[in-house]
């Protein structure tokens, strides 16, 4: 067997059990920081001239924010949750228009919006006390 296929298994069967064993908090912090990653595999992808792979990672990025979108209950979370309808709709955009435009600005621009979001989810459970 191939090593980095091995590799890939193994992190698919890890990836797959934290999923398994995750709060409904922490499968939202992994779609998040899973944004996070693919916006610095893209901008790496940019600076290597990596033209297809950088396409996959801004694609990938902006399918998890189309996740955390779907997340979002409406009814429930009112105004919040109609905010953040809207700045994923922007960072979508925001990412697509970086694809286009191979710009690492605009990727940092969502990378920082999306550590704003993030900073926030994280300190839910110290709140709550959970």
């Amino acid at each position: 067997m191939n090593a980095s296929l091995a590799m890939n298994q193994y992190k698919e069967v890890r990836v797959q059990s934290s999923v398994m064993d995750a709060t409904p908090h922490r499968l939202i912090q992994m779609l998040m920081e899973g944004v996070l990653e693919k916006i610095a595999l893209a901008k790496g992808n940019i600076l290597r001239k990596e033209i297809a792979q950088k396409g996959e990672n801004i694609s990938k990025a902006i399918t998890i924010v189309g996740g955390l979108q779907a997340s979002l209950d409406k009814e429930k979370g009112g105004e919040l949750a109609e905010n953040l309808n809207s700045l994923y709709d922007y960072m979508s955009q925001r990412l697509l228009m970086a694809n286009i435009q191979s710009n690492e600005a605009i990727l940092d621009e969502v990378a920082d919006l999306m550590l704003e979001i993030k900073a926030g989810w994280d300190e839910i459970p110290g709140i709550l006390n959970v």
